[in-house]
């Protein structure tokens, strides 16, 4: 190959860069041209074609840096409808003319959806980012575990897991973490140190909402933050052992900080985030606020007395706040091990392209004597038996649903991310960099007014 093409699709992440980064570095190695396409699959839409040269002379342009978050090529929610040949034709066509050989996309389980009708006609392959670390397996056959169900008409099918039929070992996980979850991890922990201080001072609960549709990874992670209750949305809502957790707590150490994932779910299995009739550009149902909804419980259900008494404030309400650590976790720049390891899986991916691999997915692998690794897996072993790719959930080893927190074996999981996850440069970019005086005195520049210098347009 001498040429290929690269996307970042969906959710932005902090390490988006820095898989680009990797992938453009291992390419000038291997002497390969790399374009870039504007705003992932909406890019392919336009006729124009709008990209990027990002090695000219095989090396790489220097408004792409691996420090920085985002993606300096721009991400959108935009996918391929594979039942739409037409367009698929229309797509491949326009990297043929373009002599794309190859391509990369940057994305989690929706991007590995996008790219399937392309596999088709050109190779390609997925370097896997999401913050939700959501893109991966348990173990090997826990697709097949999934069964469908008959809803009303012929074409609504309910999906639901079976029991597991695999013994579960940390050795035998697919894709063991996805770049953007550690810094993701890190924003949530100080964000509830800091809730913290303030839950203290003022003898409060505080309800802090992470991200985490279906998978409760990121709520699992901020127990580095030391919040005293994990919810997760893999484990039902027990309100009555919630409350009495959290009475337990608030009388031994007046304040309490409870963290949440946004689709936390109740006994019925319906998430407490209100959900609106309109969806997200990716199809998924837009959630009004699971830590609100958790709020009002705990009014309901504790009551205007119990703070009165304990001469904490008039009522419930007043005692009960919320607080959601939002899109702060999708940006900024990565820690040290998002940045190295998302490279690494961008090189991966390109190796994979010039190895003649065609729908593949570069993952990074663990086990005790090697550490981490990066190997590869077909993008069909991720798919249920009617071609579903589903969010990968927490084991249910993982946590512990009576302390309402990490178990030992999530305990056991998280430590070999973190343990170094922060390099020496991660703090010394902040104290050099937050409070420059150049920040006071000169505008924001953005990298986009640069990049838009740089675009072309197939003719």
């Amino acid at each position: 190959m001498k040429r290929i093409g690269i996307l970042t699709a969906g959710g932005d992440t902090p390490a988006l860069n820095a898989t680009i980064h990797g992938a453009v570095v291992r390419a000038n190695e291997l002497r390969v041209e790399v374009y870039g396409f504007i705003k992932g699959f909406s890019g392919l839409f336009n006729p124009r074609v709008p990209h990027v040269h990002l090695n000219p002379l095989f090396q790489a342009i220097p408004e792409l840096d691996p420090t920085v978050g985002g993606t300096i090529i721009g991400a959108s929610r935009a996918y391929l409808d594979p039942e739409n040949h037409e367009v698929v034709n229309e797509f491949v066509a326009r990297l043929h003319r373009l002599q794309i050989e190859g391509l990369i996309c940057v994305g989690g389980d929706g991007t590995l959806n996008g790219m399937q009708p392309l596999a088709e006609s050109l190779p390609v392959v997925l370097a896997p980012k999401t913050i939700d670390n959501d893109l991966g397996l348990n173990y090997r056959s826990e697709p097949d575990e999934w069964q469908r169900k008959v809803m009303g008409t012929s074409h609504d099918f309910l999906y639901e897991r079976a029991a597991a039929s695999s013994a579960f070992d940390l050795e035998q996980m697919v894709n063991y973490v996805t770049p953007g979850f550690v810094t993701s991890v890190f924003v949530t922990a100080t964000s509830i140190q800091r809730v913290r201080s303030t839950a203290e001072s003022h003898r409060r609960i505080a309800i802090v909402e992470v991200m985490g549709r279906h998978s409760g990874y990121i709520a699992l992670g901020s127990a580095y933050g030391c919040p005293d209750i994990i919810l997760v949305p893999e484990c039902p809502l027990d309100v009555d052992r919630l409350v009495q957790r959290v009475q337990e707590l608030y009388e031994l150490q007046k304040n309490v900080v409870i963290v949440c994932g946004e689709g936390i779910v109740n006994q019925q299995g319906q998430e407490l985030g209100a959900e609106q009739s309109s969806h997200d550009p990716s199809g998924n149902k837009i959630l009004n606020g699971a830590a609100d909804a958790l709020r009002q419980i705990l009014i309901e259900q504790i009551g205007d007395q119990y703070f009165k008494d304990m001469r904490r404030g008039e009522t419930a309400r007043e005692a009960i706040f919320t607080r959601k650590v939002g899109h702060t976790q999708r940006g900024g720049r990565p820690l040290l091990f998002d940045r190295f390891y998302a490279a690494q899986l961008g090189g991966k991916s390109v190796e994979l392209l010039l190895e003649g691999r065609n729908n593949n997915v570069a993952t990074l692998q663990w086990n005790r004597q090697r550490g981490f690794y990066l190997d590869r897996f077909e993008g069909n072993g991720f798919r249920d038996r009617w071609g579903h790719i589903h969010a990968r959930t927490l084991h249910p080893s993982f946590y512990d649903a009576q302390q309402l927190k990490p178990s030992r074996a999530g305990i056991e999981y998280l430590l070999p991310i973190f343990t170094r996850a922060m390099g020496q440069d991660d703090a010394e970019s902040m104290r050099d960099t937050l409070f420059a005086p150049g920040n006071l005195l000169q505008p924001y520049h953005s990298l986009n007014t640069d990049m838009s210098k740089r675009i072309r347009y197939l003719e």
